[in-house]
């Protein structure tokens, strides 16, 4: 009954400090509430239209960009595809002058279909600071000094930065660029009728780049999906670990049993040295939990107070080494997890009465020296 209740505390101890390994590229469904977003910015706006055939003009000079501004109202549906409506509303610039009108006002409202590439190559993460995210989208786009009847179709495409600043606020930079046919500007002399819509001069053309700020609305991360196989696995590897060391503390009983059994009154105090010599010579483990820098058992304390009671008797110094296994978690995180353990165990040290000045701390970080590989979680303590 004492084993069964030990392997049944030991089992929550380890599910309390397991941390459940997750699925890199699988997130759990949200609500459609969430996910949600809003943006808004600026934009600069460069016009390549079908005119430039006859006015050579360059669309990048000073007098064809313009100035706008765009909002948008989106939702991503996984972490990786998102939808999103965006009004962009901005002036152009003709080639050809029309009236004295060298530029006029237009509005541009598409719907575009999102890839967020980093998510779907790299896995989900939500504090990921730069998202790279192209789009396609079709739209409607109008003339407004055109008379109100200039309306045409426009395809547009680009590629939308998202740089995270919080949970809720990203700052933007969209590079994109919008096509339609070539009437909408009401240029002089355009020529784009005379080309096939195979041909990119049949096209008006719109390149622009804008800034701005991206507000995710309500709930705006993902749950991922916890590994179950890996779950499986780890708990397997815990039982067996646990099943071992029940057998092994099964044979110390008998072991001990048959020694009471054979013991002889003891008539001098060689033999006594003996035994605790041969405990402070060889090398003491204290074990701990998975992800835990915390001592798994107290019993494993018996054997390092006989050290400790030797190495003051002696003037001894002591050298305590921490490890964690080399199969969970990275090699940072394992050096680093190995020194808590160490230093768990000096702890102990002190408390015996050792000075802290004769212990030697060391960290190893992740091995696998030992089977089965949740016993290279310890920390060792021998005399120097």
């Amino acid at each position: 009954m004492i084993a069964l209740a030990f392997v049944g505390f030991a089992t929550s101890a380890m599910a309390q400090d397991t941390v459940a390994p997750t699925k890199k590229y699988s997130v759990a469904t949200n609500s459609f509430w969430a996910n949600w977003f809003v943006s808004a910015g600026i934009e600069s706006t460069a016009a390549y239209t079908s005119q430039e055939q006859c006015c050579n003009k360059n669309p990048f000079s000073v007098d064809r960009t313009t100035l706008g501004f765009n909002v948008a109202v989106g939702k991503w549906f996984t972490p990786g595809i998102g939808l999103r409506t965006k009004f962009q509303g901005a002036w152009a610039k003709e080639v050809n002058t029309r009236d004295n009108h060298p530029s006029y006002a237009y509005w541009n409202i598409h719907e575009d279909v999102m890839f967020n590439l980093s998510n779907l190559f790299c896995g989900y993460n939500e504090k990921r600071v730069w998202n790279c995210i192209p789009y396609v989208g079709l739209g409607v786009i109008r003339n407004m000094s055109a008379g109100g009847d200039n309306y045409d179709l426009t395809y547009n495409a680009g590629l939308l930065n998202n740089f995270r600043v919080s949970k809720h606020f990203q700052i933007f930079l969209d590079i994109y660029t919008n096509w339609f046919e070539g009437s909408v500007d009401r240029g002089l002399n355009d020529n784009w009728a005379d080309y096939s819509k195979t041909k990119s001069r049949y096209w008006d053309k719109l390149v622009g780049v804008s800034v701005g700020v991206t507000y995710n609305l309500g709930k705006c991360t993902w749950e991922k999906v916890p590994d179950v196989d890996a779950l499986m696995a780890m708990n397997k590897e815990q039982m067996d670990a646990l099943n071992a060391s029940l057998k092994e503390q099964q044979d110390e009983n008998a072991r001990l049993r048959e020694m009471l059994a054979n013991q002889k009154p003891v008539t001098d105090s060689k033999t006594v040295v003996e035994k605790v010599t041969e405990v402070v010579s060889t090398s003491q483990s204290v074990f701990f939990n998975i992800n835990s820098s915390k001592i798994a058992s107290r019993k494993d304390l018996v054997n390092v107070k006989e050290v400790a009671e030797y190495a003051k008797a002696n003037g001894k110094k002591i050298v305590v080494t921490g490890y964690a296994d080399s199969k969970t978690g990275s090699a940072s995180y394992n050096q680093q997890l190995s020194e808590k353990r160490a230093n768990a165990v000096a702890n102990e040290l002190v408390k015996m009465g050792v000075n802290r000045d004769d212990i030697i701390v060391e960290a190893k970080g992740g091995v696998n020296t030992i089977a089965p590989f949740s016993y290279n979680r310890r920390a060792t303590v021998k005399i120097q």
